[in-house]
């Protein structure tokens, strides 16, 4: 397939290599154009709209800010040359998803929401599992390239807008569960047990699965750094299941809490470390 990918962060470096490992002719674009020459094999563009054409474009970019000013601002959907389906695989807010799918249709360009769950190691790897919402005949078509970039789809209807509310329900899981075992460790050193093999035992039992067993053994071992996925991401995705909660009139207490830790831990300076340093909120808190 002709792909154009948007987006040239540590995942989407990836996900674009794994597309032209598979044989696909990607077209790269990167605000940086070092992030887009580092992708090997891919064609370099100029712009995002050289980017934004062929069987597929692909956007994978920080947050609803800077997809809003490439793709809405940016003008793309009113280029002469445009994508069949365009895939947007950012962790954005349900409402910046709802708007990307009217402005689609009312350019005529087919729209997919397809967030992922996965870390760049997932993604280098093809290990991604890709959440994705649309028209099934503008997902079958570039269902090759989520094979080539994940382990499964997972289909979640046809409006792309949903994609995102699951994607934002699993990453206020997985935050939960970090800050679950930073306070469950903070709790036994404050009895004289080290956290470390208190989080070891209940890692390798009652939560033996793979959120618990990963995060759990970065912060057994204090290892933040590099990040996979940083404090200030973790706390701009807990604020739009926060805003999207709020829309849908479905309260969230637990997610105020993570939000007010993870600013925390920022104001303490750990905003661009890996956000599994969520777990020292506690562990500070505490005098240890």
């Amino acid at each position: 397939m002709d792909v154009g990918f948007i987006g040239l962060g540590r995942m989407g470096r990836a996900m674009a290599a794994r597309l032209v490992g598979a044989g696909h002719r990607v077209r790269v674009w990167n605000r940086s154009p070092e992030a887009a020459r580092a992708v090997e094999g891919a064609e370099v563009v100029g712009s995002p709209a050289e980017a934004f054409s062929g069987d597929a474009a692909i956007t994978m970019l920080a947050d609803d800010a800077a997809l809003r000013a490439v793709v809405i601002e940016g003008g793309l959907l009113d280029g002469a040359a445009r994508p069949a389906v365009h895939v947007g695989m950012s962790t954005i807010s349900v409402a910046l998803a709802k708007e990307l799918a009217a402005v689609h249709e009312r350019a005529g360009v087919a729209y997919v929401s397809a967030p992922v769950f996965g870390r760049p190691d997932a993604a280098a790897n093809g290990a991604l599992n890709i959440i994705a919402a649309g028209a099934d005949d503008a997902i079958t078509p570039v269902q090759p390239l989520f094979d080539a970039m994940g382990t499964k789809t997972w289909r979640f209807g046809s409006e792309p807008e949903k994609a995102n509310a699951v994607k934002l329900a699993g990453n206020f899981l997985l935050i939960s569960a970090i800050e679950a075992m930073g306070e469950a460790a903070a709790f036994a050193e404050g009895h004289g047990v080290a956290g470390a093999d208190v989080l070891g035992m209940l890692t390798s039992t009652l939560f033996a699965s793979p959120v618990y067993k990963n995060y759990g053994a970065m912060i057994m071992e204090g290892r933040y750094e590099p990040p996979g996925f940083t404090m200030r991401l973790g706390l701009k995705d807990v604020r739009l299941a926060l805003e999207a909660g709020e829309a849908a009139a479905v309260p969230m207490p637990f997610a105020s809490v993570l939000r007010d830790n993870l600013l925390d831990a920022i104001a303490h300076g750990d905003g661009d470390r890996d956000f599994a340093a969520l777990a020292t909120v506690a562990a500070r808190r505490s005098g240890q």
